[in-house]
């Protein structure tokens, strides 16, 4: 490995990206078995984890812009076209299958889909998607994408830190917004701008990384401040679980305003740690060869694990529901056994994840060295 990619390349993320992953295949395949909000905590820190990746690679280019002479719209094509590259071909791609075989509600939404506007569907509509529910995420990233870059390139620097400030008091703002007016928490849930304090966070990350590495970012990335927020985070859990027991309102002011908040400061601490190095178990685990490996390719696992299973929407005459019952047949030690049949979905998710990575994504990732910035 190069020194450059030594500086650039932070290998502990790889293990975060999994840990994300897991927590929403956690959430989504046992159900109404978990009661905590796993997958909630996931995408969070997938946002806060590409806040701070984003960020970092547009304060880099635009440095280099600077430093060179070059306009900066070099630097937006060049984001637009690698972004492109690692996204859209197994997007796509699922898309184009879930359609011809026509899984629902696919052919009724196929132009939300391709737009990567499902979030604003299920807004719109108040409603979730089956199947393809996960897929508002992505196009809140997407939508992220297209208007971010912008602000980090043309604006001045001395700006950044007030801009990343806003967008995470906007984002909040606009949940309280949406809560006294009423309105269905599921639309504050799937927006890209009350998603914004997730990106903010990651963004401060970077902005401190980049500018003030040693003065602030080393204090920031502090074993005690990763255990303190988790604290708060899981003392917030534990109160508004309590709270809709008593109540029996399972969306009030905690879960609709301040969780995404509360979680994503957890993700800043949790990430930035990571971003330093952790050490003993936690580099152990986060740089273990597998945990690794099933980081890279976590877009694929994401993307795919709805489709294998899930919970309320795949069919009893699935091929992969029949062959775990046949299994189940023939093993009765492990029918109705949770731990076996999450393992079951997790290593053919791994399986399909696989193809996709060494088939599609990583040669079609190679073209990304054409478009360096």
């Amino acid at each position: 490995m190069s020194q450059t990619k030594k500086e650039t390349y932070f290998t502990q993320l790889d293990g975060i990206r999994f840990v994300a992953v897991a927590l929403v295949l956690f959430d989504h395949w046992l159900a109404e078995k978990n009661v905590l909000p796993l997958g909630h905590l996931g995408v969070t820190m997938f946002f806060v984890l590409s806040g701070f990746l984003i960020t970092r690679i547009l304060i880099e280019s635009k440095l280099k812009d600077d430093k060179i002479g070059r306009s900066h719209w070099f630097s937006v094509k060049q984001f637009i076209i690698r972004r492109s590259i690692r996204i859209f071909p197994i997007y796509f791609l699922a898309i184009f299958a879930l359609y011809l075989f026509d899984v629902p509600p696919v052919r009724d939404t196929i132009l939300w889909c391709l737009a990567y506007a499902t979030n604003f569907y299920i807004a719109i509509h108040q409603h979730w998607m089956g199947t393809i529910d996960h897929l508002w995420s992505l196009a809140v990233e997407e939508q992220y994408y297209l208007i971010f870059p912008y602000l980090i390139l043309f604006l001045p620097s001395k700006h950044y830190l007030k801009v990343l400030t806003l967008m995470i008091l906007l984002s909040i703002g606009l949940r309280v917004f949406f809560y006294l007016q009423g309105s269905n928490w599921v639309i504050q849930y799937v927006l890209m701008p009350t998603c914004l304090d997730c990106f903010g966070l990651g963004g401060l990350m970077a902005y401190y990384f980049t500018f003030h590495k040693e003065a602030i970012f080393e204090k920031l990335a502090n074993t005690w401040l990763v255990l303190l927020s988790f604290g708060v985070y899981a003392f917030s859990v534990y109160y508004t679980l309590h709270q809709q027991s008593i109540t029996h309102l399972s969306h009030q002011f905690g879960t609709v305003v301040l969780e995404r908040f509360v979680s994503a400061l957890f993700c800043f601490f949790f990430i930035a740690k990571a971003v330093s190095g952790y050490q003993s178990f936690g580099k152990s685990f986060l740089e273990n060869p597998a945990i690794s490996y099933f980081g890279r390719i976590s877009y694929g696992i994401y993307l795919y694990h709805n489709f294998i299973y899930n919970f309320y929407h795949t069919p009893q005459t699935s091929i992969v529901l029949r062959v775990l019952h046949k299994i189940q047949r023939i093993m009765p030690a492990v029918s109705s056994n949770v731990v076996f049949e999450l393992f079951y979905y997790f290593i053919i998710t791994i399986v399909v994840a696989s193809l996709s990575w060494f088939l599609v994504e990583k040669p079609i990732n190679h073209l990304k060295k054409h478009f360096t910035y």
